[in-house]
């Protein structure tokens, strides 16, 4: 059932989150850091049999330096200037999977940039890059209170990083055109495409299905008891002296508060029975969204799974007007 705001007031919400006074200069200060770690990434060619994708293993330093893992699929028959690159970040648990997990991106003209996200890949999404930052006593399992002390030590100051490490690597790949990048993903991968799109100044295109990490002590204290923004109620019912302390980290992780200074053309999905991620969380960031080429695709009658095929036809042709795949001049490698 629907559970949030009428549609009406959804599309009128404004956010209430509050914006650290210091958050320009943190995150400045913290992305200019990772970019002392400036060595070029590694890129090994993998021979998996396919006709038309040509496929590399990836790393490349993240935060602190550390080594984080990508696929990257490239179409054999491209512009001769390199083709448009989608990078991709991945939901909740998830990480870039295995290197012949079926992908629309290459057969369409883009190449395709698969990075893990740090500790996490579980299953068949398995991952290749550990987190090896210590955590604290008394988190809870999941990642959202890692490191929630502080946001010098918050789990997501080095995810976001690793994130625009990854744009920052594109300039690196073969057979990319590193002018032309898209970044894109669902749920905290979506989450993560914003927060990128507002961190590097290089990105052309925003694809953000139901995104997580948007107007999150809202969604955790007000809308839903689902994972993972209960990890965050489960924490301060044990740590209640943590609590002034955890609000102030989430001030910098919350994605509503960089949105505010993006500008690249950016479509959005919401689903209206999301608990997961509440449509009052993704309106707060679509509203504060700082593009003004932006629009929402909104699906009355889906959860947290969203607009499924339909939402996979519509960021294509959407993403075909934005940054179209093909240019004069096409080569086959």
């Amino acid at each position: 059932m629907q559970f949030d705001l009428p549609l009406d007031a959804l599309r009128a919400h404004v956010s209430s989150v509050e914006r650290p006074d210091d958050f320009d200069r943190f995150w400045s200060d913290t992305i200019a850091e990772a970019r002392t770690h400036d060595r070029a990434p590694e890129i090994d060619p993998l021979d998996l049999g396919l006709d038309a994708v040509d496929t590399y293993d990836v790393s490349f330093p993240g935060f602190g330096g550390h080594p984080i893992r990508a696929w990257l699929r490239v179409p054999r028959s491209r512009p001769a200037a390199g083709a448009p690159i989608v990078v991709q970040f991945h939901g909740y648990s998830g990480g870039r999977g295995w290197a012949l997990d079926p992908v629309i991106w290459p057969l369409v003209g883009y190449a395709h940039l698969s990075v893990d996200t740090r500790g996490q890949g579980i299953g068949r999404m398995g991952g290749a890059t550990p987190d090896p930052v210590p955590g604290f006593e008394g988190e809870i399992p999941g990642w959202m209170t890692k490191g929630i002390r502080s946001p010098e030590t918050a789990y997501y100051r080095r995810v976001y990083t690793d994130a625009v490490r990854a744009v920052d690597a594109v300039a690196s790949l073969p057979g990319v055109d590193a002018r032309r990048i898209a970044v894109e993903g669902t749920s905290q991968g979506g989450g993560m495409a914003l927060a990128v799109a507002s961190l590097h100044g290089d990105v052309s295109a925003v694809l953000a299905a139901v995104p997580f990490l948007c107007d999150i002590e809202t969604a955790a204290t007000r809308l839903t008891d689902a994972d993972p923004s209960a990890e965050v109620v489960r924490y301060l019912r044990v740590r209640r002296e943590m609590a002034d302390a955890v609000h102030r980290t989430l001030g910098y992780v919350d994605v509503v508060n960089h949105v505010v200074s993006a500008t690249a053309p950016a479509l959005f999905s919401v689903a209206l029975m999301d608990r997961n991620c509440p449509p009052r969380t993704v309106f707060g960031a679509f509203n504060a969204y700082g593009g003004i080429d932006k629009a929402i695709e909104v699906y009355p009658y889906n959860g947290h799974e969203g607009g499924e095929a339909v939402w996979e036809q519509t960021r294509l042709e959407w993403l075909r007007r934005v940054l179209p795949p093909r240019g004069d001049g096409v080569v086959s490698s």
